[in-house]
């Protein structure tokens, strides 16, 4: 364990300067996290009065750990996790940051619900992407973020929910917005962005559960409205609404960072595009490993319910623990030379969708999406490369994505 006052000379003394904020984390974090989990795996981080951890065992104990709570309002009120919670106001949450029993009074019907619909429509959610892609440019230099990356997952999960396709746009514009609420350290500019996307999506979701319960549509909304209606969803329209706003954000951002860092990864290991080609087999492994190599999110966190040892470090009750995703998916004490990128190596299971209550929902979604669009990208653009550029990553704390991607086919 260490301090900000006792860190090692060139080791990060901060949560922040693992984010987004600091441009050289911006470019390429794993040199400030490979030296953090060497040489100060547990940190006390006192400006942002938070823990982080980056090694892999502490992080998926941590994570599994059912005794650890997540609603913000239990945190330290000078910590960053608790300005996650707009000031003055005890809002509800959804089930990213909800406890248990309400966590999993929400999250078990809607997961049922959710994971049966996904399985009955993954034929479709293929021809989505496939529909998708051969709509991008045949020959010449375009943006995938803009043209593939983007457009996949938004059509996917709208039509999932049963949203408004001639609404696509904003639904993206409302997601960038409402993410906001994941940045703790919030301009006020950002915060007035994130009600205004927040109350756009309220109100769209509200009309819509109204419209599905006069006239039933083969969708998720309906199929919620309708376990409402039998009994077999204790969960108001509140929750409802919140928890498909969330499925929407939250299937929609990081499954575009999913996809977009895939390709890069892909066609800056030319070698590892070509084993795909020739076995498209791979495609479920890929996806793996680009989860693990560049994860879209960086960071999870609990925070302390009592005093007690984590970590082999005494913590105190309401201190945030936040937990380095990427750091762990590259200790070299779980995974075989961990700083390449190597698809057709079968690796120990990465945690870049969290783990143990509060493991990503979305997550069998986000497989299936990027494992059929590496394949069809590849198979259609057999040429495919990277034309010179400069690589713009997303500004988002804690999470990694690309801002653009100019591939020519």
């Amino acid at each position: 364990m260490a301090d900000d006052t006792r860190t090692p000379a060139g080791v990060p003394k901060s949560v922040l300067e693992l984010s987004a904020f600091n441009p050289v984390a911006r470019d390429n974090p794993h040199a400030l996290l490979q030296a953090l989990q060497t040489h100060c795996p547990v940190l006390r981080d006192e400006v942002a009065k938070v823990w982080v951890l980056s090694r892999y065992k502490d992080i998926r104990d941590t994570v599994n750990d059912r005794s650890f709570v997540r609603h913000p309002l239990n945190a330290d009120p000078e910590s960053i996790t608790a300005r996650l919670i707009e000031e003055g106001r005890e809002r509800r949450t959804s089930i990213l940051f909800l406890d248990d029993p309400d966590h999993a009074r929400i999250r078990q019907p809607l997961a049922k619900a959710f994971y049966a619909r996904i399985n009955r429509m993954r034929p479709e959610i293929e021809a989505m992407v496939d529909e998708v892609i051969d709509a991008a440019p045949a020959t010449g230099v375009f943006d995938l973020m803009e043209q593939v990356a983007v457009p996949v997952p938004v059509l996917v999960i709208a039509r999932i929910l049963g949203v408004d396709e001639e609404r696509l746009a904003d639904f993206r514009q409302w997601s960038e917005d409402v993410i906001l609420g994941l940045n703790p350290v919030r301009t006020p500019e950002e915060n007035a962005r994130m009600i205004s996307g927040g109350e756009a999506l309220d109100a769209y979701f509200r009309e819509l559960m109204a419209a599905r319960r006069r006239a039933p549509k083969d969708d998720l909304v309906t199929d919620m409205v309708q376990l409402q209606a039998a009994g077999e969803a204790n969960i108001d329209d509140d929750e409802v609404c919140l928890n498909l706003q969330a499925l929407l954000v939250g299937g929609n951002l990081t499954t575009t960072d999913l996809i977009g860092n895939g390709i890069w990864l892909l066609l800056t290991h030319p070698d590892q595009a070509a084993a795909l080609r020739a076995n498209p087999d791979l495609a479920a492994q890929a996806v793996e490993e680009v989860l693990r190599y560049e994860a879209p999110v960086q960071v999870t966190s609990r925070i302390v319910e009592k005093d007690r040892i984590v970590a082999g470090c005494p913590m105190r009750k309401s201190q945030p623990v936040f937990m380095s995703l990427a750091a762990a998916n590259r200790d070299p004490d779980i995974f075989e030379a961990p700083q390449a990128f190597d698809i057709t190596k079968k690796r120990a299971s990465h945690i870049a969708f969290g783990g143990g209550p509060h493991i990503c929902i979305g997550a069998p979604l986000a497989r299936i999406e990027a494992r059929h669009a590496f394949v069809k990208l590849l198979s259609r653009y057999p040429n495919l490369r990277l034309p010179d550029q400069t690589l713009a990553w997303r500004t988002l704390p804690f999470f990694r994505g690309l801002e653009h991607l100019l591939v020519e086919a």
